[in-house]
């Protein structure tokens, strides 16, 4: 995630031919929620492909773009962590698997509150026990209680720990009440509504999915594959990390690159990294990750996929 610092600019965002302003709803025009059905396999290769994405771009965050070229698995670098090291990003995503585990699959946002409460304070859900790399939307909202709804408050700290909602029958409105636990403003809770969209069509057909069809659920524009790579911003603001990660995707054929092409966007690599990820993990499936033995605490992983299955009625009929 961005530093407060760097929090974004939503003056002027066009998107899908729309010039979306701040206080403008973002709404992408696609089917509203079915009845969702995924297996075991499908939500590790979620979880871990959000975790080794994240863990890829964390010694490069706020890097410039090509001053570097990641090409692996390393530690250190800006937050000087260990190799295999998740951050904030997945630590938060791993705290709303967990909340909706424990409520069958259901949104309890002041569970979700205290889980990531739990995660900021205590170091749960980490690695080893660090917090680093906190943002200011997301440090004010556990403190206050309140999801930020400034134009200022759209950095992509929702959106960067909404992904085990595509697990749920979870409706769009249910989508919005997670992100606002810490981001409300429309722009960050359409963003999220339109990731889950794209993150339910990859459980359902994979990569069988045409670019048309996932552009349309991210409310992208259906010709985002052929965009310059020089067109794709990686900042830490929302819909900038939605795009740069449909990007990443549609522009890539294997989970490698797609994850390694996102860190090298620069700037906010690891959020950028793990939004891809996970999507990049449905769309190519379990045993296509190359890293997943070089994180990490990956008991914790395997412990909170473990207990998805019995709470997530959505996993069960394919488990």
């Amino acid at each position: 995630m961005t530093a407060l610092s760097n929090e974004p600019n939503t003056n002027n965002i066009n998107i899908n031919n729309t010039n979306i302003h701040a206080g403008t709803t973002v709404n992408a025009d696609v089917a509203g929620t079915s009845r969702i059905s995924a297996s075991v396999a499908q939500l590790h290769a979620a979880v871990y492909g959000q975790a080794v994405g994240d863990a890829l771009g964390v010694p490069y965050e706020f890097e410039p773009r090509d001053s570097f070229a990641c090409t692996g698995m390393t530690g250190h670098g800006s937050h000087n962590q260990p190799a295999g090291t998740w951050s904030d990003d997945t630590a938060m995503m791993l705290a709303t698997l967990d909340s909706l585990s424990d409520h069958n699959g259901q949104v309890d946002t002041a569970d979700m509150l205290a889980k990531y409460r739990a995660w900021i304070t205590r170091g749960e859900y980490t690695p080893d026990g660090t917090v680093f790399d906190v943002g200011g939307t997301t440090s004010r909202a556990l403190a206050s209680g309140r999801g930020g709804t400034r134009e200022r408050d759209n950095g992509n700290g929702s959106l960067m720990r909404i992904l085990p909602l595509a697990f749920t029958d979870c409706s769009d409105d249910d989508i919005r009440r997670a992100s606002a636990v810490t981001h409300a403003h429309e722009i960050s809770t359409e963003a999220c509504v339109r990731f889950v969209r794209v993150a339910r069509l990859l459980i359902e057909h994979g990569r069988g999915c045409s670019d048309a069809e996932l552009c349309r659920a991210a409310g992208l524009p259906a010709d985002l594959r052929s965009r310059s790579r020089d067109d794709i911003p990686s900042s830490g603001f929302v819909l900038d990390t939605l795009q740069a990660a449909m990007w990443c995707l549609l522009t890539t054929d294997s989970y490698r690159d797609c994850v390694l092409t996102a860190v090298n966007l620069g700037s906010d690599t690891d959020t950028t990294a793990a939004v891809a990820g996970g999507l990049a993990g449905l769309a190519y499936g379990d045993g296509e990750n190359p890293w997943e033995r070089e994180m990490r605490n990956t008991a914790l992983l395997e412990s909170l996929i473990a207990k998805a299955v019995d709470g997530l009625p959505a996993l069960h009929a394919r488990a």
